[in-house]
C-alpha cells in the first residue's frame, strides 16, 4: 500500500473551501496539528467560536476529501475554536464587544454557561478516570494494573489512554501497530491480556511529539470515546492526563465518568497536588472513588529492610482528612517497574504476587463504589466549539 505525506493531505484539503470566506482552508491557515503514521489521519480545522456549529458539514467534507486518496484507512478531523485574545474581542461591523462599556460598572458577571447535553456510550456500563495531580506519581502503571484486576476479577474492561501529549499504555499493554477499521470511520481496540485498549499512541510514532492546543486534545479523546467500536464493558478505564489544566478540566466535565480513583505518594508535596485533582472533580460533580498510595514504601529484595523513601502513611491520612475512602498502598518495586516498562504488567504475569493481589483488592473496591456501572453518566459531543 503507498504511503501517504503530508503534502498529498493538504493538496487533498487545499478542495474544501471555507463557504464564507470561499478560499480553501489550507489557503485560509485553518489546518493544525496535522499527524500523518500510514494511512492513519488526523488534524484539527481552526474555526471561530461563533461558527462552530454551522461548520460541521464542513470538518465532514475535510473528512471526506482525505479519506478519498490511496493508501488512507483512518481519518480524525476536529474543530477547534480559536478565540481572539483577551481585550480584543470578537469584532461584529466594527463594534468591539469585549471592551465596551464594561470598565467603569466593575461588577458585570459572565452569562452562566450551560454544561453539554449528555448521553451513553453505547454498550459501556461505568466509565472510571485514574487520574493524578501531578506526573511521576506512578498513575499509568496504576491505571494499567487497575484494569487488569478488574479484568482477573471477571469484569469486561476497556482502557483509553487520554494522556496525548505521553501516550505509554501501548508499550505498557506490550501492543503495536495500528487499529483497523470498521467501516472507515469507526476504529478497532487493540487487545491484549483479555482488555481493550486505544490510545494516540497506536496512531503516532513514540518519539514524535503531540504539539496540539487544549480544544485539539479534547477532540483527539473524544473521537477515542466514541468512534471506537468498545462493544459490550463492564467498565472503560481511563488513564487521564497529569494535573488539573484545561484539558483534564474539560475531560472531567464532559465524559461521562461513573468516578475517579486519585493517585499520589506519600510526600506531603505529591499530596497538595492530589487534592487539587480531587477538588477538580468535585467541583464538577465526579464522585471521587478514592485514593491510592502508589510507591507507599520500599522492601530491599536482598535483605528485606524497608524503607519509606517517600514518606508513608500520607494519603491514607489524607483521605481520612478529605472524607474520601483509602483504596490502599502500593509498594516500590522494581517487579513492578520491570513488569510494567516490559508490557507485561504485574497484575497478569505475577498473578500470585502480593502486588497483584493488592491491585485485585483495589480493583474490586473501585468496583464497588463504582456503583456496578449503576452511576454512568453522559457522553461527549465530538465537535468541539
Amino acid at each position: 500500500m503507498a504511503m501517504v505525506s503530508e503534502e498529498q493531505v493538504l493538496n487533498a484539503l487545499r478542495n474544501v473551501r471555507d463557504p464564507d470566506r470561499d478560499k480553501d482552508i489550507v489557503t485560509l491557515g485553518m489546518i493544525s496539528g496535522l499527524v500523518v503514521k500510514g494511512g492513519n489521519i488526523a488534524f484539527a480545522i481552526e474555526v471561530d467560536p461563533a461558527r462552530g456549529a454551522a461548520l460541521e458539514p464542513l470538518r465532514q467534507a475535510a473528512e471526506r476529501a482525505v479519506d478519498a486518496l490511496p493508501g488512507v484507512t483512518s481519518v480524525t478531523a476536529m474543530l477547534t475554536a480559536h478565540r481572539p485574545p483577551p481585550g480584543m474581542g470578537a469584532r461584529a461591523g466594527g463594534h468591539d464587544h469585549a471592551g465596551h462599556g464594561h470598565a467603569g460598572h466593575g461588577h458585570a458577571k459572565p452569562a452562566p454557561q450551560q454544561r453539554p447535553a449528555r448521553t451513553g456510550v453505547p454498550g459501556v456500563r461505568a466509565i472510571v478516570a485514574v487520574a493524578s495531580g501531578k506526573g511521576g506519581v506512578g498513575k499509568s502503571t496504576t491505571a494499567v494494573n487497575l484494569a487488569l484486576g478488574m479484568a482477573a476479577n471477571g469484569l469486561r474492561v476497556g482502557l483509553l489512554d487520554a494522556d496525548i501529549y505521553g501516550p505509554s499504555l501501548p508499550r505498557m499493554m506490550g501492543l503495536s501497530g495500528k487499529p483497523e477499521t470498521v467501516d472507515g470511520k469507526v476504529l478497532r481496540p487493540l487487545v491484549n491480556h483479555g482488555v481493550k485498549v486505544m490510545s494516540m499512541g497506536f496512531l503516532v510514532a513514540e518519539d514524535t511529539p503531540m504539539i496540539w492546543r487544549g480544544p485539539m486534545v479534547m477532540g483527539a479523546i473524544q473521537q477515542m470515546l466514541r468512534d471506537v467500536a468498545w462493544g459490550e464493558l463492564d467498565v472503560l478505564v481511563v488513564d487521564m492526563p497529569p494535573g488539573t489544566g484545561d484539558a483534564q478540566l474539560s475531560l472531567a466535565q464532559n465524559v461521562p465518568l461513573a468516578g475517579a480513583v486519585i493517585v499520589s505518594t506519600p510526600q506531603d508535596i505529591a499530596l497538595l497536588d492530589a487534592r487539587k485533582g480531587l477538588n477538580m472533580f468535585r467541583r464538577v460533580d465526579v464522585p471521587v472513588l478514592g485514593i491510592v498510595e502508589n510507591m507507599s514504601y520500599f522492601c530491599c529484595p536482598n535483605c528485606g529492610h524497608r524503607s519509606d523513601i517517600f514518606s508513608h502513611g500520607g494519603a491514607r491520612a489524607e483521605a481520612g482528612k478529605l472524607g474520601i475512602e483509602f483504596l490502599g498502598e502500593v509498594p516500590l518495586d522494581i517487579a513492578i517497574r520491570e513488569t510494567s516498562d516490559g508490557g507485561a504488567p504485574i497484575v497478569m504475569s505475577q498473578p500470585d504476587s502480593e502486588h497483584a493481589k493488592v491491585y485485585r483488592t483495589i480493583a474490586a473496591k473501585v468496583w464497588d463504589k463504582a456503583g456496578g456501572g449503576a452511576a454512568v453518566r453522559a457522553a461527549p459531543r465530538i465537535v468541539i466549539d
